[in-house]
C-alpha cells in the first residue's frame, strides 16, 4: 500500500532567528513564524484530500499546525518520534559559540561524521525513529491515503534521504528545508515527490534547526 505524506516544517522559531541550536528544546515561534504558519494553512487547504494529520509533540510544531487544524476541524495525532534531533548541551547556544568551544567536533560534523553533538543523538538514530514513525503511519491507513505531517528540518531531511534510498544517515546531500515549506513523498514503497516546496512566495528561507 502507498501513502502520500506531505511533511511541513515548522515556522520560524526564536532560536532560528537568533542563530542558535535548538534540537528538542523549544524557543517558541516568532511573529514571522506565526505568519508563515497561517499562510501554510491556506496552502494546505488547497489539497484536494487529507485523510489524517500527525505532528511532533514539540511546541513550535504544534503551534505551526494550529492554524490549519482550526481552519479545517481536523485533529492531529501526536508522535514524539517526529521530534527534531537531540543536540544535548548545544541547545540554546549560538553556532559561533559552539564553533569556538568545540572546533574539532564542529569540523568533524561538517566533514560528514555522524557524532553525538552535545551528547545527544546521531543522525542515524534520528533517521531510524523517523522512518519507523512513517512506516507505522503508512501501515495504519488505507492504500492511497494522504497524510499531512508537521515536523522539523532534521527529520524532513532524513525522511527525504530514506525516500531516495541514500545510505543512512544521508542528510548531508540534502539542504535544510525552509520554514513552513512542504516536502512530499510516498511511503510503501518510498519515493520523493517534491522537496522544500514554498507555501508562500514571500516566505524567507529559515536556517536549519541544526
Amino acid at each position: 500500500m502507498t501513502t502520500t505524506i506531505h511533511l511541513v516544517r515548522h515556522g520560524e522559531a526564536v532560536w532560528n532567528a537568533e542563530g542558535k541550536y535548538q534540537g528538542q528544546a523549544d524557543s517558541g515561534l516568532t511573529a514571522a513564524g506565526r505568519e508563515q504558519a497561517a499562510r501554510a494553512a491556506l496552502w494546505l487547504q488547497t489539497l484536494p484530500r487529507v485523510d489524517a494529520v500527525v505532528c511532533s509533540d514539540l511546541p513550535r510544531v504544534r503551534d505551526t499546525a494550529a492554524p490549519y487544524l482550526d481552519a479545517t476541524g481536523q485533529e492531529a495525532r501526536v508522535d514524539p518520534r517526529l521530534r527534531e534531533i537531540d543536540v544535548g548541551s548545544w541547545a540554546g547556544r549560538t553556532f559561533e559559540d559552539v564553533a569556538r568551544a568545540e572546533p574539532d567536533v564542529v569540523a568533524a560534523v561538517a566533514r560528514g561524521e555522524d557524532l553525538r553533538r552535545g551528547g545527544g543523538e546521531t543522525f542515524a538514530e534520528t533517521r531510524h525513529r523517523v522512518v519507523a514513525a512513517l512506516e507505522d503511519l503508512a501501515a495504519a491507513h488505507e492504500d492511497r491515503a494522504v497524510v499531512v505531517v508537521f515536523a522539523h528540518g532534521g527529520p524532513i531531511r532524513l525522511a527525504a534521504a530514506a525516500a531516495l534510498a541514500l545510505p543512512s544517515p544521508g542528510h548531508h546531500r540534502i539542504g535544510s528545508p525552509d520554514n513552513c515549506s512542504v516536502t512530499s513523498l510516498t511511503w510503501g514503497p518510498a519515493g520523493l515527490l517534491a522537496y522544500n516546496r514554498p507555501t508562500d512566495l514571500t516566505t524567507a528561507a529559515g536556517c536549519g534547526d541544526r
